[in-house]
């Protein structure tokens, strides 16, 4: 346990019109839990189980009162049943989160299996679990889950209700609208801005805003490139992303999607540092934005995303936002193993993370960007750096033989 750990204070914020009073750091509940599906308690490991107990009574220790999971999680609520009910109800925030279905009755059949599995009477949160396109959306509002969320609040089976994404800005923007929801769970961190009219919507609305996986999806930065972690400097990478986010008043709380108990520690350093963050990160993000400038063209920063909508938008099934996207971050920052790491959820991801892995430079020609983007800025070389971004994110030999084991 770090000295800072030992020392720093928990801050809160007003979690919009739920007047929660939210930690600035939650603890995300999906990589402390056993396995991704569902299983029988007898399949879960005692030093396991301890393993997450550790983790929440340090969370709870530090001040960390939001426990975040959903149905999605495998044994994670299922695990979680275990310390919960044992905890003052009071001085805990739980969020679930479950996937719009077809029909209202199948979305309430789910919601039961969360409640059943947490052995809790209420929630504080209770969110739709991934509105991540068009049709989810419409699942949503059209298809029944967003009333029978309304109808369990009224009931009191949670306090508020919002939901969780992974979409284009255009989806996230008419979901904020058409549905009252308390509170939002999504992206946006330093490398991936593009999210903020959304946080913006949001704040309009008096909604919570809960950042998703800020040092994971936003860069692995548990494992920065050495360009990152020198152009960050005096900070860790991590700990520089951290005071962006919260660096900004409309942004509630980030995720720690903590698998053992000292993973708290590095974000601890940022809360400890959050009076300070306008001064230590301004110099930090000029750096940024200045290599990113430098080394890709500030036409090109302003423009790339003209016309691509965004990071699940595909083109015959090829995600050229995500390829684009990557291939800045690798030219800027060399974030390779974070771009390959991404790219391989390629035909893996569904509707978190759409797109299919390109097995040729003919597959990316035959998408004729040229004419089909013609109102693009860069459209004459769209092509090419398409296909420059596959040849540096596609695995090499090894790392295919090591996806096959």
């Amino acid at each position: 346990m770090s000295d800072t750990a030992v020392k720093t204070q928990m801050q809160y914020r007003r979690f919009g019109r739920t007047e929660i009073s939210m930690p600035v750091l939650s603890c995300g509940g999906m990589r402390y839990q056993n396995a991704w599906t569902d299983q029988e308690w007898s399949e879960i490991p005692d030093a396991g189980q301890a393993n997450l107990e550790a983790t929440v009574h340090r969370a709870l220790e530090l001040g960390i009162n939001h426990i975040e999971t959903a149905r999605g999680y495998g044994t994670s609520e299922m695990q979680l049943s275990r310390i919960l009910p044992q905890l003052p109800r009071d001085q805990i925030v739980v969020q679930t989160k479950v996937r719009p279905m077809p029909t209202p009755d199948e979305f309430r059949r789910v919601v039961e299996e969360s409640m059943n599995y947490l052995k809790l009477d209420y929630v504080d949160l209770l969110a739709l679990h991934g509105i991540n396109n068009g049709a989810f959306h419409d699942r949503a509002f059209l298809k029944g889950s967003f009333q029978a969320l309304q109808e369990y609040k009224e009931q009191g089976l949670c306090r508020h209700i919002g939901f969780s994404t992974h979409a284009n800005l255009d989806v996230i923007l008419r979901t904020i609208a058409d549905g009252d929801f308390d509170y939002i769970n999504l992206h946006w961190y330093y490398i991936f801005q593009h999210n903020w009219p959304a946080i913006e919507a949001a704040r309009a609305k008096d909604m919570g805003v809960f950042i998703i996986s800020p040092s994971n999806k936003g860069g692995m930065l548990y494992e920065p490139s050495d360009v990152m972690r020198r152009l960050c400097e005096p900070l860790h990478p991590m700990i520089f992303n951290d005071l962006f986010c919260l660096n900004h008043l409309q942004v509630h709380t980030i995720s720690v999607g903590a698998a053992r108990p000292s993973d708290f520690d590095e974000h601890l350093e940022a809360v400890s540092m959050l009076d300070q963050a306008v001064e230590l990160v301004a110099p930090i993000r000029q750096r940024l934005d200045e290599r990113m400038k430098k080394t890709l063209g500030t036409d090109w920063l302003e423009n790339w995303s003209h016309g691509l909508a965004g990071p699940v938008h595909n083109i015959n099934d090829i995600n050229v936002f995500i390829l684009l996207w990557l291939r800045n971050l690798i030219i800027a920052f060399d974030m390779t193993v974070y771009g390959k790491n991404r790219y391989a959820w390629f035909g893996d991801g569904g509707d978190w993370f759409g797109g299919k892995p390109i097995e040729s430079e003919q597959e990316i020609r035959d998408l004729n960007l040229e004419k089909l983007l013609s109102d693009h800025p860069f459209a004459e070389q769209l092509t090419e750096k398409v296909i420059e971004a596959w040849h540096l994110l596609r695995p090499g030999p090894r790392e295919q033989a090591q996806r096959i084991h």
